[in-house]
């Protein structure tokens, strides 16, 4: 099997309509990218690779997929390595993995397909080599007649100020290949990516369109059931599934876990194991370390949200907040406190006066520990 393909899973939900909705997009060339953004553990990233892939491969298409959230201090090399993996997997992609190593310079040749023989020698120590190295694989995927999907998944990684640079020069370069290469945006910090794509001063401004990404309802609950089902000695009803999936916030990551407990102990009982899957999900001990680490002011506006309660400004929010830190709160501090919990990724905010705690387990824990 190849490196950049993954394997079957017999209990993912397949979404192939949806796939084709965001290609069927992409082919009108109306636009050549788009935005998505959904919360951590809803199921996004599995879409993108298990549907989204395969459904572009089949209608054509090259694609690149990297997750930049499993190398946020080298978004670059992560993202050059998988548009090397689209052109040739045992070729040019090893070039990449020599920019892990302390040397200087790298040459590398591949023969690919419909390629001639290319070469790639660049210093790859500093970022601006980085951005060469990018312009230097971009010139082979130039000579290739497949159009390019390129999708990055947690993409509000390339907002940090130390990969600027890097941001310009791709931004740059997808700027002259909109009909060559379309791209998927996807992340889970609404805030950072609306950031992103709407902030004059980002390297991504006015970009490509921001939109939510469609959450799993009913149907993956009834297949997710019917699995576990053709399988279980004591089958589990659609309705104590719904009550699982609502209980543990619509969250597809939890309600698998739910779905392995009570396979594992059927004879428990449906609640036994939703008890045990709250417990579980719910009380991790790096809600705590995180918990511990946030100043008085940032732990008062979690709470609030997490009950909640959005009004921070207003004389009686300011109240709530003055008596949660024991001192007199001003609006000032209500304001720095979200903007150090939006930085942070904890907080999102949805339009104005409106917010949202990102991660919907670190909310829980919170209501939990008030």
């Amino acid at each position: 099997m190849k490196r950049s393909e993954t394997p079957v899973d017999p209990w993912h939900f397949a979404r192939p309509e949806l796939a084709a909705a965001y290609l069927t997009a992409l082919d009108l060339k109306l636009s050549s990218a788009r935005g998505l953004f959904a919360r951590r553990r809803m199921g996004k990233t599995e879409f993108l690779r298990r549907d989204l892939t395969p459904a572009a491969r089949e209608r054509g298409y090259l694609v690149a997929y990297t997750n930049l959230w499993d190398d946020q201090d080298a978004p670059d090399a992560a993202l050059i390595a998988a548009l090397n993996d689209a052109l040739a997997p045992a070729g040019l992609a090893g070039v990449i993995s020599k920019m892990r190593k302390p040397v200087s310079k790298v040459k590398a040749s591949a023969k690919l397909g419909g390629v001639a023989e290319g070469s790639v020698e660049a210093d790859l120590a500093t970022s601006t080599d980085k951005a060469l190295a990018l312009r230097e694989t971009l010139k082979i995927l130039d000579s290739q007649k497949k159009t390019l999907l390129l999708i990055v998944d947690e993409a509000q990684v390339l907002a940090r100020d130390s990969h600027t640079n890097f941001a310009h020069a791709l931004r740059a370069a997808l700027d002259i290949r909109k009909e060559s290469i379309k791209v998927i945006f996807a992340g889970s910090s609404e805030h950072t990516l609306r950031e992103m794509f709407a902030k004059s001063s980002e390297p991504f401004y006015n970009w490509a369109p921001l939109e939510p990404f469609p959450l799993l309802q009913q149907d993956f609950v009834a297949f997710t059931v019917d699995k576990l089902n053709s399988m279980a000695r004591y089958p589990l009803t659609l309705e104590a599934g719904m009550h699982a999936f609502d209980e543990l916030h619509r969250t597809p990551e939890f309600f698998k876990r739910f779905i392995e407990r009570y396979m594992l102990y059927q004879t428990l009982g449906a609640e036994a194991a939703l008890e045990h899957t709250r417990a579980s999900v719910f009380s991790d001990e790096h809600f705590a370390r995180q918990w511990e680490a946030m100043l008085p002011a940032d732990r008062a506006i979690l709470t609030l949200l997490a009950r909640g309660e959005g009004d921070m400004h207003s004389a009686a929010g300011l109240k709530r907040l003055s008596e949660m830190i024991g001192k007199p709160a001003t609006k000032n501090t209500s304001s720095q406190a979200l903007r150090r919990l939006q930085a942070s990724n904890a907080v999102a905010r949805l339009s104005f006066g409106e917010y949202r705690i990102e991660d919907e387990a670190f909310a829980e824990w919170i209501r939990r520990k008030a």
